[in-house]
């Protein structure tokens, strides 16, 4: 059985494992969301241009078409695997954090709905609901607002030594 507070208590080696994997981890994470702010704008047209094109408009800068099938199938099934993999793997630290249970489960649950959300929205929008564009926008920022609390809860227990 896991113990509640465990990654205070892990030794030396496991400590510095886990402290690598999250700085690399959280350079992966920002560097796709730098990616999505290159492709979207962060903006609501931009997320419905970047699936559904804007071939249309004839002053646009960057011209985009709308994705393919295939395109968006595979968008969504490496992202949603990856993402729960990613998301499990950090609720499993969470919950060895010294939170309170009802932010121990927030961060362990909330990211993973976010997930689902955010790309079953994704989806949504290239069937044509473009007005998913702001679920997408609140569902992707509580899901990076999920994770920056979960990296920075397990440094701080990382850094709190127990035994």
């Amino acid at each position: 059985m896991i113990i509640d507070n465990y990654i205070s208590t892990l030794p030396a080696p496991l400590r510095s494992l886990v402290s690598v994997f999250l700085v690399v981890l959280s350079i992966g994470y920002f560097s796709g969301l730098a990616f999505v702010n290159s492709t979207t704008e962060s903006t609501s047209t931009g997320i419905v241009e970047n699936y559904n094109g804007n071939e249309e408009q004839e002053e646009a800068v960057v011209m985009k078409f709308k994705k393919s099938g295939h395109e968006m199938l595979s968008i969504i099934h490496t992202h949603i695997l990856s993402m729960s993999i990613i998301f499990f793997l950090l609720g499993c630290l969470v919950y060895g954090t010294s939170l309170p249970a009802p932010f121990k489960l927030f961060f362990m649950i909330e990211p993973l709905l976010s997930v689902l959300v955010t790309f079953g929205g994704i989806y949504l929008i290239w069937l044509g609901i473009e007005w998913m564009s702001y679920v997408v926008m609140v569902s992707g920022s509580l899901m990076t607002v999920s994770f920056i609390g979960s990296v920075l809860a397990i440094f701080h227990a990382l850094t709190i030594r127990t035994q």
